[in-house]
């Protein structure tokens, strides 16, 4: 008999599992694409649409944009760099030219007086006169090759500040573990002179950062940090930092969120010692590329307000993120946190993956998506 029972609890938990997924899967797709995907499926903010800049750009990650209009766009797993092309301005793209190919993970791209920069693994490299030689690229000067080579958080995003540097995190390369008195270069954000000169340490204890951006108004530098794995379903949070100055230290690998210390190392140090965030973002939202908005085709309650890219989390039983989310600021501190652009995650199946975000000229927000292998257009009519 008591087998039976326990069979029998075992048959029930079974069949509540699956009505369970059954009902998460299918339940938020019965009004949008074919099997739940495409652009019908996706909710936005009142009076936006959105639309696809850019197709079959494989593992779309990171972009950058000339003055001339040439988006570059990096990648991660396929090792490519993307040139795409809006030849006649009709806000969509008429070309999508693969530049370079086997590049090791080359998430990051910037541009600066004509020249590409990419940031590999160990490496920042440059193609100058770019556009000049987008069907015959020329070979790459190495900027700097004095990274770490772990392929943990390897990848990085880079960006030039507006004190003319290019800004390079490193992020650590493990879920947790203390490697300030090994190398300090783990698990921060350096900065260089654009020939990769006086490199120096800007930020400390960042886990991994894949996104940031500098206040206009302020000229202070935010940025996204990923929050580590395997504390549960609820915690840590992801991190959206403010960095006004050189030498701040933001808690990793003894603090997490602002107050939660690590179960291993958190009795190293005290959580008072370090700057806490100035939002929690949600627990393993994977918050990527993030921006400020700084275009005119938004309504002016969306100027100078926060926008970030959320890959989605991989280890929650529920996962969340897949989405645009916007922090609204007032007097440069945050008073909101909210979803903007929602639907790439359809019941526990995500069709798409924001990865960063732009400002183009015209006032139009683009999302680049490495699932979908694709650039969103977001317009305000």
């Amino acid at each position: 008999m008591k087998v039976s029972r326990i069979i029998f609890g075992f048959f029930v938990i079974v069949v509540f599992i699956f009505v369970t997924y059954a009902v998460l899967r299918t339940v938020p797709i019965d009004n949008c694409g074919e099997n739940g995907t495409g652009l019908a499926c996706l909710e936005l903010q009142p009076g936006f649409s959105i639309d696809y800049y850019a197709e079959n750009v494989e593992g779309a990650r990171s972009m950058a944009l000339s003055p001339n209009g040439t988006l570059f766009v990096g990648s991660r797993d396929t090792g490519k760099v993307y040139a795409v092309l809006d030849r006649n301005n009709d806000s969509k793209a008429d070309d999508v030219l693969v530049l370079f190919e086997g590049l090791d993970t080359p998430n990051g791209v910037a541009f600066r007086n004509g020249s590409l920069y990419v940031a590999e693994v160990s490496r920042v490299i440059r193609y100058d006169d770019i556009e000049a030689r987008l069907e015959d690229p020329p070979e790459p000067v190495v900027v700097n090759d004095k990274f770490p080579s772990d392929r943990a958080h390897g990848w990085k995003y880079i960006k030039f500040g507006p004190d003319g540097k290019l800004y390079v995190p490193v992020g650590m390369p493990c879920n947790i573990c203390n490697k300030e008195g090994e190398d300090e270069r783990y698990g921060t954000i350096m900065r260089m002179e654009p020939n990769g000169s006086q490199l120096e340490i800007f930020a400390r204890g960042v886990r991994n950062t894949v996104g940031f951006d500098w206040n206009p108004e302020t000229r202070e530098l935010w940025f996204t940090d990923n929050g580590r794995d395997w504390l549960g379903d609820d915690i840590p949070p992801d991190e959206l930092n403010r960095a006004p100055v050189q030498g701040m230290h933001f808690g990793f690998p003894y603090c997490h969120g602002g107050d939660i210390p690590d179960p291993v190392f958190g009795k190293l140090r005290n959580c008072s010692e370090f700057t806490p965030p100035e939002v929690k973002l949600g627990p393993h939202v994977a918050a990527l590329g993030m921006t400020f908005y700084t275009g005119l085709m938004f309504p002016e309650e969306y100027r100078n307000q926060i926008f970030i890219a959320e890959h989605g989390s991989w280890n929650r039983k529920i996962p969340i993120g897949y989405r645009v989310s916007i922090v609204r600021l007032e007097g440069g501190k945050p008073v909101s946190y909210e979803p903007f652009a929602d639907g790439w995650l359809q019941g526990l199946a995500a069709w798409g993956r924001p990865v960063d975000v732009l400002v183009m000229p015209d006032g139009a927000l683009l999302v680049s998506d490495d699932k979908n292998n694709a650039i969103y257009r977001i317009s305000y009519s």
